[in-house]
């Protein structure tokens, strides 16, 4: 049996701060969201305590309307046990917890109070890392938590590549929704490769979408 919540150890984290934006890739792209972000080590970074970052996140949604919390920035599960803290007291808004896949042994404890959760690729990542973002879909699917893979392509990323990405998420989960967000001047001109390769991806798999992505500084990720 757990202890009682006021005896729980208190947990802290370096955040680069909870600014509002707008959310630049995945199914809920164009929302308006308060951005959990752990911070860069070149970021100048909050130390917020559990505690504070709940009153902080109550603060800001009753002071303006929002979509979400999305949690992100540098490796967020890497500070599971913070995050369990402060989600386990419940936060005022559906919560999206963007990341890359290579911890699915800490996402389990967080799924009861998370809504989305989001993988960003970039269609550059070795079998073992993608073997890792299966099994935290799998995570995800047992759960019955919605899930998403948001894939912002590298120049080097082949299309190729990309629909084995489709193939292997589709194994881990009929439905993950892949989100591809392809540069602006990939969809200009009469260039054709976003649309047959869409075509191919969706006879693999069902829920797969071409997006532009919003570039900073208003989408934020």
């Amino acid at each position: 049996m757990s202890p009682p919540r006021s005896k729980l150890p208190s947990q802290s984290a370096a955040l680069a701060g909870v600014p509002a934006g707008v959310q630049a890739a995945g199914p809920w792209a164009g929302r308006r969201q308060l951005f959990v972000r752990f911070a860069d080590e070149a970021e100048t970074a909050t130390i917020y305590s559990a505690e504070a970052l709940q009153v902080e996140l109550r603060r800001l949604a009753e002071r303006s309307r929002y979509h979400s919390i999305a949690i992100g920035g540098r490796d967020p599960l890497g500070e599971s046990a913070f995050l369990a803290a402060t989600l386990a007291a419940g936060v005022p808004l559906p919560v999206m917890l963007d990341h890359d896949g290579q911890r699915p042994e800490a996402l389990e404890p967080l799924l009861p109070s998370v809504q989305l959760v989001q993988v960003g690729l970039d269609g550059c990542e070795s079998e073992a890392a993608m073997e890792r973002v299966c099994d935290s879909l799998r995570v995800a699917a047992a759960r019955r938590v919605r899930q998403a893979v948001a894939i912002v392509p590298a120049e080097s990323a082949s299309d190729a590549r990309l629909l084995r990405i489709v193939e292997q998420v589709h194994g881990a989960s009929g439905d993950v929704c892949v989100v591809v967000h392809p540069t602006s001047e990939g969809f200009a001109g009469r260039d054709r490769r976003w649309t047959v390769w869409l075509e191919r991806a969706t006879s693999v798999h069902g829920d797969v979408r071409l997006l532009p992505r919003i570039p900073g500084p208003t989408g934020m990720r």
